[in-house]
C-alpha cells in the first residue's frame, strides 16, 4: 500500500522515513517558524563575540570610552534580542512537537475507529496503547531536526564565516569536527536504533499483557490465577528491563560523546587560537572572539547530536505508526448482495453456512474456528463468498447490517441492562426481556433498568457472556456467527441455552464454533475441523459413529466441561 487516505490528505504511510517527511510538509508552518527563531537566536549568539571583540580592540586598545560604550549599548541590544529570540524559539518548537504528535495521534485514533470492530482482530490492545501513548510523542521530538536542528547547522555555518575572517586555519579545524563527530556517533544512532526497535517490540507485547490481566482481573481472582499472572508479567518485566540497559548503553555514550566532544573542539580552538596570539597573528579582541565563537560553538554541536538521537528513535516509533496505518479497514463501498438469504463459503477451510441452518465448527484448534468466523464476517481476509459472490467485493454496510460475528469478548458499554441489550437499536422491554430468556439470563435480567459498568465489570464472567448472548440475539442478524457462547457457564445452564437458542434462530442462519456435545447434538450441520480445515461433515450422533477423531475431541471437551463452568 503506497499511501492511506484518512478523511483529508493523503498519508505517505510506505515507511518510516516517508511518513516523518510526509508530517514535516504537513506542518511545514510550524517547522520554518522554529527553523526562523532558532537560528536567529543561534545567530545573535555567534555574533556576540564579534560584537565584544569589536569593543575590546576598537575601544579599549587604545581607550576609546565612546566607542566602548557604543559597541556596550549594542552587546546589550542583542542580549536583549537574543533573551527574546530564545523564549520564541522554545514557544515555536514546543507548538510544533505537539503539533506533529497531535497530527499522529489524530491518524492513529481516526484509522483505529475506522477498523471498527476489526481491530482487536489485527492489533493488540497494548499495541495501539503504546502507540497512542508513547510513539506519538517521540515522533513529534523527531520534528526537533527540522526546527533546531536546521537552526543549528545555520549557526555552525555563521561561526565557520567569522572564524575563517579570523583565521583560515581555526575555520578549517571546526569545519573538519562536525564530520569526526558524524563518525564517532553514527554507529552508536544504529545500535541504538536496533536495540530500541527490539525493546519497542517487547514494550507493546508486555503492554498487552498488562491490559489483558487488567481487563481480567475479576475473573484471576475468581480463579485464583492472580499470584501467577503477576509473577509471569514480573518475568517479563525484568526481560523488559534488561533490554532497557541494552538500549541505555549507547544512549549513555550519546549522552556522554554529546557533552564532551564539543568541549575537545573548545579545548583544541582555544589552543590554536592562542598560539596564534602569542604569535602576534591575533589581536587580544580577536582571541577573545575565538573562545567566544567555540564556547558558543558547544551548543549546535550538541544539538544535532541529540537531534539524531531523536530522529533514531522517531524512526523506531514511526515504523511501528506506518504498520498500524496500514492495517487494511473496511471500505463502505461495493457490489451488492445476495437480494436474500445466502449460503456462505470458507474456501480456505470448505466451510460452508446455509441459511436457516444451525451450524457447528468443531475443531482442534478453537484459534483457527475463530478465524473462519472472521472470514465468513469480512473482518479478516480471504476468498470467502456469500451467495456465489466474492464477500470481499460487497459494500461493507451490507455485510455489517446482514451479518453478525459475536466475539466472546466483545465489550458491553455502560449504560441500563436495557440499553446494553438493546445496543444501536431503540430498546423494546419485550424483546429485551425475550432475548434474556433465550441467554438463561434470568438473574442478570430482573431489573432492566439495572446499571452495567463499562465492561460488564460489575458482571461475573458468565453473566457477562449470557448479556453478550442476549444482544446478538435482540440484533436478529440474517447469519449469527459466535465463538464458544457458553464457554463460562454450567452444564445445566448450556443445556437450557443450546434448546432456546436453536428455537429462537429457527429460520435464520447461525453458526457456532464450538465443541459442547450439548450444543453441537442442537445442531443441523456439524464441520469436524482438523487444523482448520473441514475433515467431515454430518450431524452430531453421525460423526460420533464414523469419526474416532470427532470422538475423541468430543469425549476430551466433555470430560473438560464435567470439571469446569461457572454456576448461572
Amino acid at each position: 500500500m503506497a499511501a492511506v487516505r484518512q478523511h483529508g490528505p493523503v498519508v505517505d504511510a510506505r515507511g518510516p522515513v516517508r511518513y516523518l517527511w510526509w508530517l514535516v510538509r504537513e506542518v511545514k508552518g510550524k517547522v520554518a517558524l522554529g527553523a526562523i527563531y532558532g537560528s536567529l537566536w543561534f545567530v545573535s549568539l555567534a555574533v556576540t563575540p564579534y560584537l565584544i571583540s569589536q569593543a575590546i580592540d576598537r575601544g579599549l586598545t587604545p581607550p576609546r570610552p565612546t566607542a566602548l560604550l557604543a559597541w556596550a549599548a549594542v552587546v546589550l541590544a542583542v542580549g536583549v534580542a537574543s533573551a527574546w529570540l530564545g523564549i520564541m524559539r522554545h514557544r515555536s518548537m514546543t507548538r510544533l512537537r505537539l503539533a506533529a504528535a497531535l497530527r499522529t495521534a489524530d491518524l492513529v485514533m481516526t484509522h483505529a475507529t475506522r477498523l471498527g470492530a476489526a481491530l482487536p482482530r489485527r492489533v493488540t490492545a497494548g499495541e495501539v496503547v503504546t502507540i497512542g501513548i508513547s510513539d506519538v510523542w517521540t515522533v513529534g521530538r523527531a520534528m526537533n531536526v527540522g526546527g533546531v536542528g536546521v537552526a543549528a547547522v545555520v549557526a555552525f555555518a555563521v561561526i565557520a564565516v567569522l572564524l575563517q575572517r579570523i583565521s583560515g586555519l581555526l575555520a578549517v579545524v571546526v569545519l573538519v569536527g562536525v564530520p569526526v563527530v558524524a563518525l564517532t556517533i553514527g554507529p552508536l544512532l544504529r545500535r541504538t536504533q536496533r536495540a530500541a526497535a527490539r525493546y519497542r517490540e517487547h514494550q507493546g507485547g508486555l503492554n498487552s499483557r498488562l491490559v489483558d490481566i487488567v481487563g481480567g482481573l475479576r475473573v484471576l481472582n475468581g480463579l485464583g490465577g492472580k499470584q501467577a499472572h503477576q509473577e509471569h508479567y514480573e518475568r517479563e518485566s525484568a526481560k523488559l528491563r534488561e533490554q532497557g540497559y541494552r538500549v541505555g548503553e549507547p544512549s549513555s555514550w550519546i549522552g556522554a560523546l554529546g557533552e564532551g566532544l564539543p568541549v575537545v573542539y573548545l579545548a583544541v580552538v582555544i589552543w590554536l587560537a592562542a598560539r596564534l596570539a602569542v604569535g602576534g597573528g591575533l589581536t587580544a579582541g580577536q582571541l577573545v572572539a575565538v573562545y567566544g565563537y567555540t564556547a558558543m560553538l558547544v551548543i549546535p554541536v550538541n544539538v544535532m547530536i541529540f537531534v539524531g538521537f531523536d530522529v533514531t528513535r522517531g524512526v523506531v516509533a514511526a515504523r511501528r505508526i506506518t504498520d498500524f496505518l496500514r492495517l487494511p479497514g473496511d471500505d463502505p463501498a461495493g457490489g451488492a448482495a445476495p437480494p436474500g438469504p445466502a449460503v456462505l463459503h470458507d474456501p480456505e477451510s470448505g466451510v460452508s453456512a446455509e441459511p436457516g441452518r444451525f451450524t457447528a465448527l468443531a475443531g482442534n484448534l478453537p484459534a483457527a474456528s475463530a478465524r473462519i468466523l472472521d472470514r465468513l464476517g469480512r473482518y479478516q481476509p480471504g476468498d470467502t463468498t456469500w451467495g456465489g459472490r466474492p464477500l470481499a467485493g460487497i459494500a461493507q454496510p451490507e455485510i455489517r447490517s446482514r451479518i453478525l460475528v459475536a466475539a466472546h469478548d466483545a465489550d458491553l458499554f455502560a449504560g441500563t441492562l436495557r440499553d446494553v441489550v438493546a445496543g444501536r437499536a431503540d430498546p423494546d422491554d419485550d424483546r429485551v426481556r425475550l432475548a434474556l430468556d433465550t441467554a438463561v439470563a434470568h438473574d442478570v435480567g430482573a431489573d432492566l433498568a439495572r446499571p452495567v459498568t463499562w465492561g460488564g465489570r460489575n458482571l461475573s464472567g458468565g453473566q457477562r457472556q449470557r448479556v453478550r448472548l442476549a444482544r446478538a440475539v435482540y440484533t436478529d442478524p440474517e447469519m449469527l456467527l459466535a465463538a464458544e457462547p457458553t464457554s463460562a457457564v454450567d452444564a445445566h445452564t448450556e443445556a437450557a441455552i443450546a434448546d432456546r437458542l436453536s428455537a429462537a434462530r429457527r429460520g435464520r442462519g447461525t453458526v457456532l464454533a464450538t465443541t459442547s456435545p450439548v450444543l453441537l447434538d442442537r445442531a443441523d450441520t456439524v464441520h469436524y475441523l482438523v487444523d482448520g480445515r473441514v475433515a467431515a461433515t454430518g450431524t452430531h450422533r453421525g460423526l460420533l459413529a464414523a469419526e474416532p477423531g470427532y470422538r475423541a475431541l468430543v469425549a476430551r471437551a466433555f470430560g473438560e466441561d464435567s470439571f469446569e463452568g461457572e454456576g448461572a
